[in-house]
């Protein structure tokens, strides 16, 4: 895996950094440096790159509820990965919305 622009800013992000978000099904995806980059991204009309997510098949096995609101997901899901050195850190999201307020308010860790 090399660097991919950021979707928002452009900056090259590396394999073992940033975010990867992924809508299933559907084969589109986003890159962000920064996971403050979603929010903006999210207001303006997300804008998606066309292909299938490149991590592995199972890093999003366990999740089965909205990260924002707890739902569970659906069938239609958005896979948000934190790359981190060789670290995968997976949360799921049930729309953009609760997406956008989730990294809005800090994510995981806000």
């Amino acid at each position: 895996m090399t660097s991919e622009p950021c979707t928002w800013c452009g900056a090259d992000v590396g394999p073992h950094d940033g975010y990867r978000l992924a809508e299933s099904p559907g084969d589109r995806r986003a890159v962000f440096c920064r996971l403050e980059h979603v929010v903006p991204w999210a207001i303006q009309g997300p804008s998606w790159e066309p292909g299938a997510p490149t991590e592995p098949a199972d890093v999003a096995d366990s999740l089965d509820a909205c990260a924002r609101c707890g739902e569970p997901l659906g069938d239609v899901r958005l896979v948000l990965v934190r790359h981190r050195g060789e670290h995968r850190i997976p949360d799921g999201f049930c729309s953009v919305q609760h997406l956008r307020e989730w990294a809005a308010g800090g994510g995981r860790y806000g």
